[in-house]
């Protein structure tokens, strides 16, 4: 008996592992996809606003700001 539940112990932990191993990179692409959805809903409003504009301005000179330009 001994052995059989440390061989079910053993396989719950490599499927738990495998499963981590899985989601290792999951909330980057999470956070890209995020990023996306608002760079198009920017990119819409700029297209028809002039929050827009100023929004995308916003953006652009934060951008600038970082890359020391």
């Amino acid at each position: 008996m001994g052995r059989t539940v440390m061989k079910r112990w053993a396989l719950r932990l490599h499927v738990a592992m495998a499963t981590r191993r899985r989601d290792a990179g999951q909330t980057s692409i999470e956070y890209l996809g995020i990023a996306v959805v608002i760079v198009v809903i920017i990119g819409v409003l700029a297209g028809t606003t002039s929050i827009g504009d100023t929004i995308l301005s916003a953006i652009l000179d934060k951008i600038k700001a970082i890359a020391g330009g």
